[in-house]
């Protein structure tokens, strides 16, 4: 409430960024906001955009280019001065981008950063003239967790207040924005970029999902339509994480963002054609991280992995090995650093996820000799390495994920469950009140339950075959029907007598409601 954004109002470059926007839009400087390709870094600079033109000032939106490096570039700096920009806001990236800023400021144009991402130490000040960022050594903020959508929210609703209170909106003739219809795209980029789901982050996203369910902003609906999701799915943090998330990072992993940016600003005449576009992006983004984990599994063989798994290939294109190190932990339950070495200049760049607890940026941090730049969070982050480099880099960092897990280690075989129920007992009620304490993500895990030695009726693989569609039965005769998504590779038979552990979902299907498991894992009975 207000004791909070009292509180975050006084966080060292909050203010002063809120001073700074303001008075852009009240002397009408073309402003520029720059986002990064990620799905974060895009929605930071949806919502900034999209808030700014309703405040009635003249926004130039762009994304950073993958080929170009990540985060905010001299070359950037000097577009948006030759475009007569005042003012830079950069969201998810600027924090490390020095060299540019310093650019910028030489080319007359000041900047406000909008970031979440490790603050480095430094002797000398930010070039910045307002750095936003939880990760300060000084910071005050109330929570740490945010992603940079959900602080480009809050600093939204600064400006919002700071424009009411000089009269701008009667001046001008426009209405007040109301900064919550900002809140789907806050749930887009939290859920995406694997920040805490607790504290605001939670209540944020939550509102946000409503918001998405509703299908009230143009690109998304036309993006959920060209995904095949039905009109009457519940759209929750699955959804995003599973659907909206990465569609929306295809484009940039192929090469450049700005289809992503255009399709989340579409307005009800254009947002059809931009959604279908991304679906064909996506299409040949699932191809080409298909094949690279297929080389990447082949390459780890039968051997153990040990704590850290470090893979690089030639060719790897640096826009899905992502994917690739998030699929790898999801296999073994190791921290997993994967590089797309450039064949011609031997150069690597990689990207890891976390797992048992591993801090990544503390673990790239330790081999910041071999390393030509690194930067991100815990959970996941980014760097580059030179080829010849790359057998140190393995060695260090299977050290330091050996110490950072502190013990933790893989996760056990099995899956640890929170409660075993009977089939009967999983009804819409049970599902209604554990969806309660959704959303799920990163700190906020979904409740598994059990149900043991149920009997296989139907089995289906549906979707392109991934998935798993099962119905099964008790020695009570109760029935329920059960999706696993990711699951269609289960040799799983009718008659079979399986363990189930799932989280009761209300699925609705021609009207209909009905309560569906949604398998975390099947095993078969023992």
């Amino acid at each position: 409430g207000a004791a909070l954004n009292t509180t975050r109002a006084r966080a060292p470059g909050f203010s002063a960024a809120a001073d700074r926007v303001t008075r852009a839009v009240l002397r009408r400087e073309r402003i520029a906001v720059f986002g990064d390709y990620d799905v974060d870094g895009v929605t930071t600079a949806a919502l900034l955009t999209t808030f700014l033109r309703a405040a009635g000032a003249h926004v130039e939106p762009r994304v950073a280019r993958r080929d170009a490096g990540y985060g905010f570039t001299v070359d950037a700096a000097a577009d948006f001065a030759a475009a007569g920009c005042r003012l830079v806001i950069t969201g998810d990236c600027g924090t490390s981008d020095l060299a540019a800023i310093s650019a910028a400021a030489a080319h007359g144009l000041d900047v406000v950063v909008i970031d979440h991402h490790t603050v480095p130490a430094a002797d000398a000040p930010h070039p910045a003239l307002s750095l936003v960022n939880p990760y300060r050594p000084d910071s005050t903020f109330p929570f740490r967790g945010m992603a940079s959508v959900g602080l480009a929210f809050y600093a939204a609703a600064a400006v919002r207040t700071e424009l009411r209170d000089r009269r701008h909106f009667d001046r001008v003739g426009r209405p007040e924005p109301d900064v919550r219809e900002l809140l789907d795209l806050v749930a887009l980029g939290t859920i995406a970029d694997l920040v805490p789901l607790s504290s605001e982050n939670r209540i944020l996203t939550s509102l946000g999902l409503r918001r998405l369910h509703a299908r009230v902003r143009p690109g998304v609906a036309a993006l959920l339509a060209a995904a095949g999701v039905a009109p009457e799915r519940e759209i929750d943090a699955r959804v995003v994480s599973w659907t909206l998330a990465p569609r929306i990072n295809a484009p940039g992993r192929l090469g450049a963002a700005e289809p992503a940016l255009a399709m989340l600003l579409a307005d009800e005449h254009t947002a059809a054609e931009r959604a279908q576009a991304i679906e064909a992006v996506n299409t040949e983004r699932r191809a080409v991280q298909d094949r690279v984990v297929e080389e990447a599994l082949a390459q780890l063989g039968d051997r153990d992995p040990g704590p850290a798994i470090v893979l690089a290939g030639e060719g790897w294109p640096a826009g899905v090995v992502g994917i690739v190190a998030a699929k790898l932990v999801d296999r073994y339950q190791r921290p997993a650093f994967v590089v797309g070495v450039d064949p011609e200049t031997g150069v690597g760049r990689g990207s890891a996820r976390s797992a048992g607890g591993v801090n990544l940026y503390r673990a790239l941090g330790e081999a910041a000799p071999h390393l030509e730049r690194f930067g991100g969070h815990a959970a996941a982050a980014g760097f580059s390495v030179r080829r010849d480099e790359l057998p140190a880099l393995a060695e260090i960092l299977a050290s330091a994920c050996t110490r950072l897990a502190a013990g933790s280690g893989p996760v056990p075989a099995g899956r640890e469950v929170d409660a075993e129920v009977r089939l009967a007992e999983v009804d819409e009620r049970l599902a209604e009140e554990l969806a309660g304490l959704g959303p799920f993500g990163q700190d906020n895990p979904a409740p598994v339950l059990a149900t043991r030695n149920v009997r296989v009726t139907a089995v289906r693989r549906v979707g392109d075959g991934s998935h798993l569609k099962l119905t099964v039965e008790d020695d009570r005769a109760a029935s329920r029907s059960a999706i696993g998504f990711s699951l269609g590779d289960r040799p799983v038979e009718v008659g079979a007598r399986v363990d189930l552990a799932f989280l009761p979902k209300v699925s609705t299907w021609q009207g209909r409601r009905n309560a569906e498991l949604e398998l975390a894992d099947v095993t078969f009975a023992s």
